[in-house]
């Protein structure tokens, strides 16, 4: 059978939709059709409850039935992002934790105008609770879908309504010409410095024994306006390496200073009788 390709371009298709832990395979299937849509084509899945292959093609209908065979399938939220540049996070759920929000709009741009040397992934989470604040501490920015107060929208509906807006975004600046640039840094990448940066940040006691997560989100939310390339997260990372090593010799000029004075004395001088 002949595919329609609805919109082949090489910045759509860096653009992929994570679903997590989704419950109906009719909601996968949905979701598939109203990427394709749009012109992405690229369904992640985290944990999906049900696997039904012949009702997820059934409800992306024969267009874009091949999205259904496409599927990568994870076992974790941080290795199905492991690998992207940029993480869309989707919410419908407001508070000081969870923002700044993003219009999907304002996302879109924002997506659009990275280029294509940038992977982004937009994650939806599960239909009967979305993404938790420990699921969206991996997000660079979180969108929420503004409504006339009932807020509860159908999961694909959410995923054709953000992916209209790439869409729309991408027809309004297909014409920008892009500067090549360096790509950002991956999920991974960015993970493994925020790791770092909580050994160490616990070491000096900037960030609270008691709640580090609370004090790393704001270090994670203060990164995730910067955009932080690869370079960045090494030199990040080697000045957490030179914190703790001056940490340690001054720990150690310390330990050398306090058993000085109990060997000498406090004046410096031997004790009387004491072998140094």
């Amino acid at each position: 059978m002949k595919i329609h390709d609805p919109e082949s371009n090489s910045l759509l298709d860096q653009v992929a939709v994570v679903l997590h832990r989704p419950r109906s395979p009719e909601n996968i299937g949905a979701s598939a059709r109203a990427m394709w849509n749009m012109g992405l084509s690229r369904l992640l899945l985290v944990g999906p409850l049900r696997w039904d292959k012949a009702a997820m093609e059934r409800m992306a209908t024969r267009e874009a039935a091949h999205l259904i065979s496409k599927i990568q399938i994870y076992d974790s939220l941080e290795a199905a992002l492991g690998s992207f540049h940029v993480v869309v996070g989707t919410t419908a759920r407001q508070g000081a934790v969870r923002g700044p929000l993003w219009s999907p709009w304002k996302a879109a741009e924002r997506i659009v105008a990275l280029g294509a040397q940038d992977k982004v992934a937009v994650v939806f989470g599960p239909e009967d609770r979305g993404l938790s604040n420990e699921e969206l501490k991996l997000c660079h920015m979180v969108v929420n879908i503004p409504t006339a107060g009932f807020a509860s929208l159908n999961l694909a509906q959410a995923v054709l309504v953000i992916c209209y807006e790439i869409h729309k975004a991408f027809l309004h600046n297909r014409e920008t010409p892009f500067k090549p640039r360096e790509r950002l840094a991956t999920v991974s990448e960015l993970e493994g410095m925020y790791c770092h940066l909580e050994e160490t940040l616990l070491k000096l006691c900037v960030i609270p024994k008691s709640n580090p997560r609370l004090g790393m989100m704001k270090v994670r939310k203060f990164f995730s306006r910067v955009g932080l390339r690869p370079y960045e997260v090494k030199m990040i990372r080697g000045l957490c390496r030179q914190i703790e090593w001056y940490a340690k010799q001054e720990a150690k000029k310390v330990l050398e200073g306090l058993c000085t004075n109990q060997v000498s004395g406090p004046d410096g001088v031997t004790p009387p009788g004491e072998n140094i």
